[in-house]
C-alpha cells in the first residue's frame, strides 16, 4: 500500500509533533517523545488502519500535502470582516500595534510587553471565554513544560513568558472534547493552524474553541536545548528541574535578556547572561525540530490575535519589553480599546511589523525557497508551500543556508558525545569549529547586505 501524505510527513521528518493527529475520531495516532527529546506522531498499527481514516487525519496535518494553506484559511476565517486587509507577511489583518501592559506586573512577569497573559485574563473577566489552554511549567514532572487547561486568573498569570520547549496537545484537545465551555488556544503558528484544519472535520472544536492566539515564532525547540543551556551553567541534564528563557536584565536592552534554571540537590539557582551561553543566536537553529525548516507562517496568519516581541530600534532600549500585536478578530480589537487605559500601545504600520521579525522572514521565504530547491533537486517528497522553489540568491546566501540544515545533525551528535563521557565540554569543543565558520560566512553576508542598502539609501 503506497503511503499517505501524512506517512510521509512522519517519515521524512516533517512532523511537528503538534498531537491534533490523535484528535480525530478512531484516530491511530499516538503522539510520543523521541531519542532527540522531541514529540513525533507514530501509527499504532497500520494493518488496522482504513484509507478513509488516513485521509481524514491527513486533513488536520499542517504539514501534509493538499491542505488549504495560511492564505486560504484565513480567507475563509477573516475576508468577510470589513476594514480587513491583507500583506504577504502578516496575513489578513484587523489592526497592528505596539506596546505593553501599564500595569506592572503583567510587563515584569511577561517575556516582553506583558499582552498576552493581560489578554487572556480580561478575556477570562469578560466572559468571552471559560478556559484558556495554554503552556505551563509541571512541577514534579519528567517534562518540564506541558499544555494544561486553565480557568483562573492566577493559573494563567503562571503561564507567562516564552517556553523554547517541545508541546505536544493531544491530552487538552480530548479534554476540551469530553468538557463544554468557551475556549482560548494559545500556541505557536502550526498548531493554530492544526486545530483549524481539525475544527473543519470535528466541529465540536469549532465550537468551543472560540478564540485563538499566536505566537510569532522562530521555530520549535526540542527538549535537548534547555537541558544544553543548564549543563553549561553547570546543571547535569539529568538533574534540570526548571528554566526561565527570558529574564530581563537592568541596564540591558530587551534583546539582551538572561537565563536562569534551577536544579536538583546541590545544584540550587544558576543564572547567565544569554550572551554568554554558547547556543544563544537563534539564527543557528540549534536543536529545531526539522519542520521548522519547512514553514512558512512567522506571524500565526490563522490565529485571531498574534503577540510577540517588537525587535525595533525604537523600542529595543526599553529593556522591559515592548510587544508587537497583530488582530484579526474585530472583538479582541474592541476588548482592547475598552481597557485602552490599561495599556500603553500604539498603532504600527505593517511595514514596521515585517521590520520587527526581518530575520525570522528571510528564513521563512528566502531560504525555504533554497531548502525547497534542494528537495527538489534531489527528487525527494517535501511539503507543498506557498513558497515558490528556487536558487536565485546570492552564493554567500546559499551557503549560510546550505550550513545550516546539517547543523542539525551535528549538534545532536555532539551533544551525544557528551552525554556518553559526561562532560559538557565535548559538546563545546565538537561544535563550536562549525559555528566559528558559520559566523565568519554569515558576517561576510550581513557587510555585503548593508553595503547594498546604504547604496540604495545615498543613491
Amino acid at each position: 500500500m503506497d503511503k499517505s501524505s501524512i506517512e510521509k510527513v512522519i517519515a521524512g521528518g516533517y512532523c511537528i509533533g503538534c498531537g491534533v493527529c490523535t484528535a480525530i475520531k478512531d484516530s491511530p495516532f499516538l503522539v510520543q517523545y523521541d531519542e532527540e527529546e522531541k514529540y513525533q506522531a507514530r501509527i499504532v498499527d497500520r494493518k488496522e488502519i482504513s484509507s478513509a481514516v488516513l485521509q481524514k487525519a491527513e486533513k488536520v496535518c499542517p504539514f501534509a500535502y493538499g491542505i488549504p494553506n495560511e492564505d486560504e484559511l484565513g480567507a475563509t476565517l477573516y475576508s468577510n470582516e470589513a476594514r480587513m486587509q491583507h500583506n504577504e507577511y502578516l496575513g489578513y489583518f484587523f489592526s497592528t500595534y505596539a506596546g505593553y501592559v501599564e500595569k506592572p506586573f503583567y510587563r515584569s512577569k511577561g517575556s516582553s510587553g506583558g499582552m498576552g497573559s493581560w489578554l487572556a485574563c480580561t478575556m477570562l473577566e469578560a466572559k468571552l471565554i471559560d478556559y484558556v489552554i495554554h503552556v505551563r511549567h509541571m512541577e514534579g514532572s519528567d517534562k518540564l513544560f506541558s499544555y494544561t487547561i486553565s480557568s483562573r486568573k492566577e493559573e494563567i498569570e503562571q503561564g507567562a513568558k516564552s517556553k523554547y520547549y517541545p508541546v505536544e496537545l493531544s491530552s487538552v484537545l480530548e479534554y476540551v472534547r469530553d468538557n463544554p465551555g468557551k475556549y482560548l488556544l494559545i500556541g505557536v503558528p502550526c498548531f493554530i493552524k492544526a486545530v483549524r484544519l481539525l475544527s473543519e472535520q470535528e466541529k465540536i472544536f469549532k465550537e468551543r474553541i472560540v478564540f485563538t492566539m499566536g505566537l510569532v515564532c522562530g521555530h520549535l525547540k526540542t527538549g535537548r536545548f534547555a537541558k544544553a543551556i543548564g549543563w553549561q551553567m553547570g546543571i547535569h541534564p539529568d538533574n534540570l528541574e526548571s528554566i526561565d528563557f527570558r529574564v530581563k536584565l537592568d541596564g540591558s536592552t530587551a534583546n539582551a535578556y538572561g537565563v536562569s534554571a534551577k536544579g536538583k540537590a546541590d545544584d540550587g539557582l544558576k543564572s547567565s547572561s544569554m550572551k554568554n551561553i554558547l547556543i544563544n543566536n537563534w539564527g543557528y537553529g540549534i536543536f529545531r525540530y526539522n519542520a521548522c525548516d519547512y514553514c512558512d507562517d512567522v506571524l500565526s496568519e490563522t490565529a485571531d490575535v498574534t503577540i510577540g516581541d517588537a525587535w525595533l530600534p525604537e523600542f529595543v532600549n526599553d529593556n522591559l519589553g515592548t510587544n508587537v500585536i497583530i488582530i484579526r478578530n474585530p472583538h479582541i480589537d474592541a476588548l482592547i480599546n475598552e481597557h485602552i487605559q490599561e495599556l500603553h500601545i500604539q498603532p504600527l504600520s505593517a511595514d514596521k511589523v515585517f521590520q520587527s521579525q526581518e530575520g525570522g522572514f528571510r528564513h521563512r521565504r528566502e531560504g525555504l525557497a533554497y531548502r525547497l530547491f534542494l528537495k527538489d533537486k534531489e527528487q525527494e517528497w517535501r511539503p507543498k508551500k506557498r513558497v515558490v522553489a528556487s536558487n536565485a540568491i546570492s552564493s554567500k546566501r546559499k551557503k549560510i543556508y546550505e550550513m545550516r540544515i546539517p547543523l542539525l545533525g551535528k549538534v545532536n551528535e555532539a551533544y551525544e558525545l557528551a552525554l556518553t563521557n559526561n562532560d559538557f565540554k565535548k559538546f563545546e569543543q565538537t561544535i563550536k569549529p562549525y559555528l566559528s565558520e558559520y559566523n565568519t560566512v554569515y558576517r561576510k553576508s550581513f557587510l555585503e547586505r548593508l553595503l547594498r542598502k546604504l547604496k540604495k539609501v545615498f543613491n
